[in-house]
């Protein structure tokens, strides 16, 4: 039996603002943080338990029982109210979750918010002034090992570089070493690690070129990001996480707001918010297809396929450092199409067959359920509906598989 506050509580959670979650926006909350005054979904109610009682008191609107004081603290706040209060400084670079972002991000969203109350104290912002410098481990690019890299990321110089990890007495770290980096890389700040400032970056990224998103599933950890850039006329993957998730939220958001700031100097009358839209992003999907070559002859591979804005990348593995070929994904008024058959194609696990038609070649592609085709269907056709825009050329114009010079993508283009 519903009790009287029970009951008012969930008149409060139908009012506007209340009826979706407070930190991701998922809809009919059945949670509530009584100190806080907000009502949040499930998701967002384990992290707002793992911040501790002493920051979120966190009760089920139906299964707890409340007290009147209690009821009355919903009454006075709300979600709205709570909103204006802990969101009023959110940068405009500062990616705000959705339910269906990765856990680090929201988890990183809500202790911004709560926790360390970033957005009520800017000064707390670490990640806008266009400069930061850490560690983080990295993937090695011919092997799968991670190694001890040093990020600098610098807004001034276009550039985010990477260094080898060095001991305090210049060596770089043995077998051993690297094997407590793993154990301890949680706290950087007791590792005797630098950089010498004589030794050349083993890689320079611009800015201007560079994606980045978070990779949790294909990378195997929680705190992990891929960065995406060009190189010599082809796409580039690098992979990196840190123990902690604050520092690669932080190392997230860094890159956006450095990117932003970028293109305010380069758009000075481009509204901020027309701006944003060319800040990293997911990708629109990524999954294993299978795909034949240009002959019907040929057998049918299993790719690992990443659809980048209209690039759409296909990989031997999720985490190749380059991508096999790279098929650039434009405009129905100009000969791209999908093409759908539900009869075989001789290939066992490629049950699922359509055809991505360009205006070169038609590629011979199959998902291995129904359910996979049907959203990679509709991701494709939602491409190739939308209308080319000036920046999509620029894209268009430097996937060629191979080339003798590099003609690199970035942000001042439109990525």
């Amino acid at each position: 039996m519903v009790d009287h506050n029970q009951k008012l509580l969930q008149e409060l959670q139908k009012r506007s603002g209340n009826n979706v979650c407070a930190d991701c926006l998922n809809p009919d909350p059945d949670w509530a943080s009584y100190n806080l005054g907000i009502f949040i979904c499930m998701r967002c109610a384990s992290i707002h338990r793992g911040m501790g009682a002493h920051i979120s008191k966190v009760k089920h609107l139906k299964l707890d029982r409340w007290e009147d004081s209690q009821v009355q603290r919903m009454k006075e706040v709300g979600n709205v109210t709570a909103r204006n209060k802990y969101e009023e400084r959110v940068p405009p670079c500062y990616r705000r979750p959705n339910r269906n972002d990765p856990q680090v991000l929201i988890e990183q969203w809500i202790r911004a918010k709560y926790e360390r109350e970033e957005f009520c104290h800017p000064e707390r912002q670490s990640y806008l002034s266009g400069s930061m410098q850490g560690f983080l481990m990295k993937r090695g690019k011919e092997d799968s090992r991670y190694q001890l890299r040093k990020f600098i990321l610098s807004e001034t110089e276009d550039t985010l570089k990477y260094h080898p990890g060095s001991d305090g007495r210049g060596r770089m770290p043995s077998c051993i070493d690297r094997i407590i980096d793993r154990l301890r890389v949680k706290n950087f700040g007791r590792l005797r690690y630098h950089v010498r400032e004589d030794k050349e970056p083993k890689g320079v990224l611009k800015l201007s070129e560079l994606n980045v998103a978070f990779a949790p599933p294909k990378i195997g950890h929680m705190n992990s990001m891929q960065l995406t850039f060009m190189k010599d006329g082809t796409t580039r993957h690098i992979y990196v996480y840190h123990e902690e998730p604050e520092v690669i939220s932080n190392w997230y958001t860094a890159i956006r707001c450095a990117q932003l700031h970028l293109l305010q100097v380069a758009f000075p009358s481009t509204p901020e918010s027309d701006l944003i839209h060319r800040l990293p992003r997911d990708f629109a999907r990524e999954g294993w297809l299978w795909k034949t070559g240009p002959r019907p002859t040929d057998a049918h591979r299993r790719r690992w396929f990443t659809l980048d804005n209209r690039k759409l990348m296909y990989h031997d593995e999720p985490l190749d450092a380059y991508p096999k070929g790279e098929i650039f994904v434009g405009n129905e008024s100009n000969g791209y199409c999908i093409r759908v058959s539900n009869t075989g194609n001789g290939c066992k696990e490629a049950r699922f067959p359509f055809q991505l038609v360009t205006p070169e070649r038609t590629y011979c592609l199959a998902a291995t359920t129904h359910e996979d085709r049907d959203c990679w269907l509709a991701v494709l056709q939602q491409t190739i509906k939308r209308s080319l825009t000036p920046q999509d050329s620029t894209i268009e114009a430097v996937l060629v598989r191979k080339r003798n010079t590099s003609n690199p993508i970035n942000i001042f283009s439109g990525r």
